[in-house]
């Protein structure tokens, strides 16, 4: 009997323990309309993946706790000094230089709002959001970047004023612990799992 795969680090090295990959017997693939004769074979393959965070998991870590952080350029020597960015990123594009986390809960409250988006009938293998995803950039006061997420009530319009929600029970650690509803949202319309933070 397999256990689940697990990962941790100790003394600055991956543990990891149990299985990754289970593999699944082959299926023949036939033509019906040549009678059955063998096209090919299914190749099934399930696989646990090991996906480092690095200098990003302070912004995964923190979502479930209803933070969000960015992080800005503060280095004297750059010239775009004072750059805030969200998607958070480690380096200044610019500089090279290693960025500031910095909380921007407070101004995602208040300054949140609709840049673009789009709405998707249809998504990838592994999506877990309901369809139809509504896609929305979201654009901030002070800072230079667009953030691409989900709106989970209502439609969206460019312009709309959006407030983040945190998935704060049974979080997944990844970027869909962060959604966005319209502005004059109650809690008891949320959806399940998530809050205000």
């Amino acid at each position: 009997m397999s256990i689940f795969g697990t990962v941790r680090v100790k003394k600055g090295q991956y543990r990891i323990k149990g299985d990754f990959h289970h593999i699944t017997p082959n299926m023949p693939i036939r033509n019906e309309d040549d009678g059955w004769r063998l096209m090919g074979v299914t190749n099934p393959r399930e696989m646990t993946y090991i996906h480092s965070y690095g200098g990003e998991a302070v912004f995964f870590e923190s979502l479930p706790k209803g933070i969000i952080n960015g992080s800005r350029c503060d280095n004297p020597g750059c010239e775009f000094k004072g750059t805030v960015y969200l998607p958070f990123r480690i380096h200044c594009p610019d500089c090279l230089g290693r960025n500031t986390v910095i909380n921007l809960t407070e101004t995602c409250k208040r300054s949140a709002k609709i840049h673009t988006f789009m709405v998707c009938e249809r998504s990838g293998a592994f999506n877990t959001l309901d369809k139809p995803i509504k896609f929305i950039n979201v654009e901030f006061d002070g800072v230079s970047t667009i953030l691409m997420s989900y709106l989970s009530i209502g439609d969206p319009k460019i312009g709309m004023k959006v407030v983040p929600i945190f998935r704060t029970i049974a979080p997944t650690y990844t970027i869909t612990d962060l959604s966005w509803v319209p502005q004059d949202t109650s809690q008891k319309d949320l959806p399940e799992g998530f809050t205000f933070g």
